[in-house]
């Protein structure tokens, strides 16, 4: 087993794979999934599956195999992720929390059901990679096919283009809008998933959690600019964990199953995404990745989310209306080709609604956006700056970050967020 030699670019808990992942392991699993229980392993390197800032919640790895079966030998490409096992920041932030489970269940359960209402419906829209593998114990373990040997990759080196959100979007609404006829009409099916980011028992402790606010109430005294809005936001600044949370208990506890109400993914950012061309004009698909906090909610605090953790600056100052009319667009077409019987959604109350979150929207602006600001940075790793005050307290007065602060909360202001 070796890894890439620029071990630099990885996270160090994924340089050296548990001891349990070894040739017997794959072996099992792959003559488990192709019902071949005489396959043989006959070589096989490990190596970390992605950079530094994809993800944090897990550990991953890259596992080129040769084997043998009774039809011949093969080669096979296999992403393999499971839980943190060293003691450190990484397995004590998601500890306790049920992250695993829920994206078991996704993969075995929820997605495949969602792909065959398409399939119903005469689409042959992918909604997940495949499954090849999956495990409660002795290890937390979900194998899947190694996109990146179909074509696939991540957008790090540039910014995502207007299309390619649209796609993400297009993807997105299909999954929501097969998730509305499921609570419809199978309104238990979906009962499970309620742990979204705040119901992960120890991310409330954590420290950026905590002084995002603070930090932004800083940069609203020190930039002229925004000196206007630091009396509103400098009159929440005290109990504004306590308000973020009852609203979004709010959210979370209206037992009223609308049009609305979604299975969110939960995590929507650029790095959750893989994205594939025909050729380098031609598109052909995105993937969304990464299930972790899947949780039954109101669409509108995906559609939040993505509009601070997966549009481009510029997109948010130019193309937001654009964007989320495209996906209610979608949205709406779907509904009525796969059979949707209930009441249908309206782009009005799409609207309303996607401002009533306001203190979400507030901490997505405070907290979450100064860090991936600071990503675009290659050098700064994600894990450092939620451990660091003092390079999130940096990342909080970063020029791009200050020239987006002042478009947002000039938007936020026109739509009356801005005031209680």
């Amino acid at each position: 087993m070796s890894g890439n030699p620029d071990n630099s670019q990885f996270n160090d808990d994924e340089l050296v794979p548990p001891a349990w992942l070894n040739s017997e392991f794959i072996a099992d699993a792959l003559g488990s999934h192709e019902e071949e229980p005489e396959l043989k392993v006959i070589d096989l390197t490990l190596s970390p599956a992605s950079a530094k800032g994809d993800h944090y919640a897990s550990i991953m790895f890259r596992a080129k195999v040769k084997y043998t079966n009774a039809k011949g030998e093969f080669e096979k490409s296999l992403i393999v992720k499971t839980m943190p096992e060293e003691e450190g920041h990484k397995k004590e932030l998601i500890g306790g929390s049920p992250i695993f489970e829920t994206e078991l269940g996704m993969y075995t359960k929820v997605l495949p059901e969602f792909e065959r209402i398409l399939r119903q419906a005469g689409d042959s829209t992918k909604l997940y990679v495949n499954c090849i593998y999956h495990s409660l114990a002795p290890h937390q373990v979900l194998i899947f096919e190694d996109l990146v040997e179909k074509g696939y990759f991540v957008l790090r080196d540039r910014e995502a283009t207007n299309d390619e959100i649209d796609r993400v979007l297009f993807k997105l609404a299909k999954w929501h809008a097969v998730s509305i006829k499921v609570q419809h009409e199978q309104p238990d099916f979906l009962a499970p998933y309620t742990h979204g980011l705040f119901e992960m028992p120890h991310v409330l402790t954590e420290p950026f959690m905590k002084t995002g606010m603070d930090f932004f109430v800083e940069l609203l005294s020190k930039e002229p600019e925004l000196n206007k809005y630091k009396p509103y936001f400098e009159s929440i600044k005290g109990d504004f964990m306590e308000r973020l949370l009852t609203e979004w208990n709010e959210a979370r506890n209206n037992p009223k199953v609308d049009q609305y109400r979604v299975l969110c993914h939960g995590d929507l950012h650029l790095r959750n995404i893989m994205i594939k061309y025909r050729d380098p004009n031609c598109f052909e698909d995105c993937m969304l990745l990464d299930f972790q906090i899947s949780n039954l909610f109101p669409l509108t605090f995906d559609l939040v989310y993505s509009i601070y953790m997966l549009f481009e600056p510029e997109h948010r100052f130019k193309h937001w209306d654009d964007f989320i009319d495209y996906y209610f667009f979608v949205l709406e077409d779907v509904l009525k080709r796969i059979g949707y019987k209930g009441e249908m959604p309206t782009q009005s109350v799409l609207w309303e609604r996607l401002h009533q979150p306001k203190y979400y929207h507030f901490f997505l602006i405070s907290t979450f956006l100064p860090l991936m600001w600071a990503m675009k940075d290659k050098s700064v790793e994600f894990g450092d700056l939620l451990q660091n005050e003092e390079k999130r307290r940096q990342c909080s007065f970063s020029t791009g970050y200050i020239k987006d602060v002042k478009r947002l909360l000039a938007r936020l202001d026109l739509f009356g967020l801005l005031r209680d």
